[in-house]
């Protein structure tokens, strides 16, 4: 059994999986998921509709990514054109996807409140 923050974003990471998959997308998750910051954690695709998502299964008031992440992430968004988003997990309130554009830039890391999330964010319903 997995344990800590790895274990569970795993999960996270495998739930969207199986939604996305149940609706017909084929989906990828990256090798070195939670490891490295080279590319987002999954790849989703169904016909016109093509999603890249850095997961984050966190229970706090904000998600942060770290400057180096959140640069690769908009890189891979401007190379790829796919539409990148930071899928914010919480307990009992299910996934938040936050546009990398909405996210606000800090001194060290780019970050979101969960009353701004819940204002600009899409939720799985919107990505269908």
């Amino acid at each position: 059994m997995t344990f800590g923050r790895y274990g569970k974003g795993a999960r996270g990471e495998r739930e969207l999986i199986n939604f996305f998959f149940s609706k017909g997308f084929s989906v990828i998750r990256a090798a070195g998921s939670g490891v490295n910051s080279l590319s987002p954690d999954l790849l989703v695709f169904k016909k016109e509709k093509k999603y890249a998502f850095e997961c984050k299964a966190w229970d706090k008031s904000r998600v942060e990514i770290e400057r180096e992440k959140f640069v690769a992430l908009q890189q891979w968004q401007e190379n790829t054109e796919m539409r990148t988003f930071v899928g914010w997990r919480l307990n009992r309130k299910g996934w938040y996807f936050i546009p990398l554009e909405e996210m606000k830039e800090g001194n060290k890391t780019y970050s979101m409140t969960f009353k701004n999330a819940e204002l600009v964010a899409k939720r799985l319903e919107d990505l269908l």
